[in-house]
């Protein structure tokens, strides 16, 4: 299970950790096309300051929940309660994961190659999918329930990569047509696997002090260089 769990935090670390925002829409306003609300959901990241978020994160073999902060423009903090003690922690310029299980600090310097996912913490990460991905219904711009016999209605688009470079093939994203919130995210890798971040109980624009980004990796843990270079897909 430990094992199973440090490759759900690689999973996530190339997901690129795009995160929810929650705002009000304009109703009055029609969804013409997929791309245009899209483009909307994205203008509403533009706009976000920081939030707070509960996250929970599964794949077909495991699961993890915890907490997330977010403060624009790029810095990102995860505290997971399940595994008990695994951060993750992006401050624009370098990812740094903690995996307690093994005592192991991961580093991934951000630029080149790997900006652009590393960049999907920040406001312009929507922009960088909009990018990099094709966006349509997955079956109409009718909200429907977000699960079989759920209350909650999302409207679900799918995002299909445009080349080969990207590492999931699909996306999807289940978003409140409401609030804009994006509540629930699902890639499938190039490996086969496929994750899903679930995002609950919101926080939005809360003034949170840079303060809370700070960590102090143990001295005692192993250290592991572009470990994203080396994981492969």
């Amino acid at each position: 299970m430990k094992q199973k769990k440090y490759s759900i935090a690689i999973l996530l670390c190339t997901f690129g950790l795009l995160l929810p925002l929650s705002g009000q829409s304009d109703t009055s306003q029609p969804m013409q096309t997929a791309a245009q609300f899209f483009q909307t959901v994205s203008a509403r990241y533009a706009q976000l300051t920081d939030y707070e978020a509960q996250v929970m994160v599964s794949t077909s073999k495991a699961a993890m929940s915890g907490t997330v902060i977010y403060k624009s423009p790029s810095l990102m903090r995860m505290d997971f309660a399940e595994p008990a003690e695994q951060i993750i922690i992006y401050n624009g310029e370098e990812l740094v994961v903690f995996v307690p299980a093994f005592n192991a600090i991961m580093r991934q310097q951000t630029s080149g190659s790997n900006a652009g996912a590393a960049a999907i913490a920040t406001g312009n990460g929507l922009r960088i999918l909009g990018n990099s991905y094709t966006q349509t219904w997955a079956k109409s711009p009718a909200p429907e329930p977000l699960d079989e016999n759920s209350e909650e209605m999302v409207v679900t688009m799918l995002l299909a990569r445009r080349t080969v470079a990207e590492g999931f093939r699909q996306i999807t994203l289940s978003i409140n047509p409401e609030t804009l919130l994006i509540r629930r995210m699902r890639g499938e890798s190039t490996s086969g696997e496929t994750i899903t971040l679930d995002f609950i109980s919101i926080v939005t624009n809360a003034n949170i002090p840079d303060s809370r980004f700070i960590y102090d990796t143990p001295s005692s843990a192993n250290s592991y260089n572009n470990f994203l270079l080396n994981a492969g897909n």
